[in-house]
């Protein structure tokens, strides 16, 4: 893991997602939001609670990166994804595939792995 201070609310989520309870916030409207957040940004209410993630979530959006920069060169080729889980849109990578395979709709997990190039955790899918 690389060296980089920790971003409280951000690294609370993964840490939640490696220990197996992966959550999202809500308000009472039902809207879900991925913490930190301390105030619905469609209702504006402030009573928001935490729920669990759902199990699985599904592919809405995914871009195929062959040529990264220098950042990201050792764990090109990769896939950025938007998959959908319930009330929230999370974006990760999808690894465990051959990027020509991908197809909307395809149904991920979520967990936390680490970014080759630099070691840095990120959010990563893999299909179930």
């Amino acid at each position: 893991m690389s060296d980089r201070a920790r971003d409280g609310g951000y690294d609370d989520w993964l840490d939640a997602i490696e220990a197996g309870e992966p959550y999202y916030v809500e308000c009472p409207e039902g809207h879900g939001w991925l913490p930190p957040r301390r105030v619905c940004p469609t209702c504006q209410s402030r009573e928001l609670t935490t729920a669990s993630l759902p199990d699985s979530g599904e592919i809405t959006s995914f871009s195929t990166v062959y040529v990264a920069t220098p950042q990201f060169e050792d764990d090109a080729p990769y896939v950025t994804t938007l998959a959908s889980f319930g009330p929230v849109t999370i974006t990760g990578i999808l690894r465990g595939v051959d990027p020509e395979t991908v197809e909307l709709g395809d149904v991920v997990g979520i967990s936390v792995e680490e970014r080759t190039t630099t070691g840095d955790r990120l959010v990563v899918f893999r299909p179930r």
